[in-house]
């Protein structure tokens, strides 16, 4: 079970990677924001205290920064009958840890994060990329985004999260440190995790066959 990083994020010469990351957040020369710059920082995050365990009206508009949309139908479940079940869960996942420091052999069906994922997507109507993103605003350091485009370019393993987890931890983490090297040579912030810099970056090269700036 094997990814493919896109070139911008394995060759030394990180420079693409970094304009990537500032032309997508607004601040190369010339460029504005993408809808998606403001998933993580809409309304102060999705993980920010008063919030960090309950799924709120705030992360459904979030995700449609996305591009994708909660049905109706499901909002009323996930803002209703579902939502101490959502906070049950989410007080088991921290907001303080990022996906390289979690053991391997935790990610699995029994774990927290994949029982949310599991009953987000059970809702009529969310799919498994809105289910992630959802799951992905409420533990940005924890969840990668990921959709078709991101797919179609590191390749779709049935369990993302596990082959993510396997190559940031490689070779001393070396990987999830270039991460963050580019995102603090960026000047986006440190709010942005490192799984969105690995996201954005890998996404961006298909953004003109998506036809929109929409989509993140």
């Amino acid at each position: 079970m094997e990814l493919t990083w896109p070139q911008a994020l394995t060759e030394a010469d990180q420079s693409k990677a970094i304009t990537k990351l500032r032309t997508y957040f607004g601040l190369e020369p010339g460029t504005t924001p993408y809808t998606g710059a403001f998933f993580e920082r809409l309304g102060g995050g999705g993980d920010r205290g008063e919030v960090r365990d309950v799924i709120t009206a705030e992360d459904l508009v979030a995700v449609s920064m996305l591009s994708v949309e909660v049905p109706a139908s499901a909002a009323l479940r996930i803002l209703g009958p579902d939502g101490r079940k959502i906070s049950d869960l989410l007080r088991e996942i921290p907001t303080a840890l990022d996906l390289v420091e979690v053991d391997p052999d935790i990610i699995n069906d029994s774990w927290p994060g994949w029982q949310l994922w599991d009953l987000l997507h059970g809702m009529y109507g969310v799919g498994p990329v809105t289910a992630g993103k959802l799951v992905a605003r409420k533990r940005p350091r924890l969840f990668p985004v990921y959709d078709s485009v991101v797919a179609e370019r590191v390749g779709a393993p049935k369990e993302f999260w596990r082959a993510l987890n396997s190559d940031l931890r490689a070779q001393d983490k070396t990987r999830h440190h270039k991460l963050l090297d580019i995102r603090a040579q960026s000047g986006i912030g440190e709010d942005i995790s490192a799984l969105r810099v690995f996201d954005i970056v890998t996404w961006m090269p298909g953004r003109d066959r998506e036809g929109s700036q929409g989509r993140l």
